[in-house]
């Protein structure tokens, strides 16, 4: 079925995996960015306010390139209490007019502090052009999820640009994943047969199953838009969790009745994590041999942690892209949270 070119057209109606295969301009793109009227010496902390696909890019910069100072992601109505003037408060909503993140800023903007936008338009980009915010403007895509790089190129800009970043060779690494994303991406293109083709084989693997994908702490960003794109592409359900935490607790849940357990487990296991982390899979798969699936043993390729969480995040599309295929579906649309979203008026 996934050598069916003619039938991964009719049910990937919108081209996401065209969209996947050419992520890597948005690494590429170049924001115009205003300058800014504070420094890194103004600021204490960075807030980053944004829900689902929205907060991928921050997600990503957590593990790369990091910030010099204390940064958090803030996914609700509210934001944390120390925020205040010595604070950088990204706003981020791909559309522009995520009800949580409004809310946020209006409490960010009570509290004085630094405000920066990031949105492809809507409400926050009018919020932004009458209070003369700094902005970046989101080109557009079809789906926030498929603008995670845009986002994460937007933010890594902005924190560049403050002086807060933990790098000083960030263009540089960019450079560097973006070559690896390119090779990557033509390796798991719809035209590679699926003898050939890893995102294919891995897709096999997983339909009529549910999913539990595992990483370490510089891989989560990367398992979590795995689970993102699990759920909205291929409408088919799954969930994420990182080492070390896995072992202080849900390690347990895995050692009960049934043994055929109706799952899933996807490792990505990166060579970069702590010495520790690594030693932790292998002894965990060990230790629950029989107990659950053996999972499906992912190593992201490449020679630094940007490199290799882009390419496991490209991975996970294609994956998914090609689950939604085999479940009969469009990935695309996400209707039932649009409905959602009116539902609650």
């Amino acid at each position: 079925m996934l050598d069916d070119l003619k039938l991964i057209h009719e049910r990937d109606a919108q081209d996401a995996l065209g969209l996947a295969e050419k992520q890597w301009q948005q690494l590429e793109y170049k924001f115009d960015l205003p300058d800014l009227d504070f420094g890194a010496s103004d600021i204490d902390n960075v807030v980053f306010a944004g829900m689902g696909g929205s907060a991928l890019g921050a997600l990503l910069a957590q593990t790369w390139p990091g910030c010099q100072i204390s940064f958090e992601i803030s996914r609700g109505y509210d934001i944390p209490r120390y925020v205040g003037p010595k604070s950088l408060f990204f706003a981020s909503s791909y559309s522009g007019n995520t009800e949580e993140t409004l809310e946020a800023l209006t409490k960010a903007e009570s509290k004085g502090a630094h405000i920066i936008v990031i949105a492809s338009g809507g409400k926050l980009a009018e919020i932004a052009a009458q209070k003369g915010y700094p902005i970046s403007i989101l080109p557009q895509a079809a789906q926030p999820r498929y603008a995670t790089l845009y986002s994460f190129k937007a933010l890594v800009s902005w924190l560049e640009k403050a002086g807060l970043l933990d790098t000083s060779e960030a263009d540089k690494q960019i450079a560097g994943a973006i070559e690896s994303i390119k090779k990557a991406t033509a390796e798991w293109r719809p035209d590679v047969a699926t003898q050939d083709n890893y995102a294919k084989q891995i897709a096999l693997d997983v339909v009529g199953k549910s999913v539990v994908v595992y990483g370490g702490p510089l891989m989560f960003p990367a398992a979590y838009k795995w689970k993102i794109s699990f759920n909205e592409n291929a409408k088919n359900i799954a969930w994420c969790n990182q080492l070390p935490e896995f072992n202080h607790n849900e390690i347990l849940g895995w050692i009960c009745q049934p043994l055929d357990k109706p799952y899933v487990v996807i490792d990505l296991r990166s060579n970069l994590e702590h010495p520790r982390v690594v030693k932790r899979f292998e002894v965990t798969e060990r230790m629950l041999s029989g107990k659950r699936p053996a999972p499906i043993v992912i190593n992201p390729i490449g020679e630094t942690v940007l490199e290799q969480l882009i390419w496991a995040v490209a991975l996970g599309d294609f994956v998914s892209l090609y689950l939604a295929i085999l479940n009969g579906l469009n990935p695309t649309p996400v209707d039932l949270i649009e409905k959602f979203k009116k539902e609650l008026g």
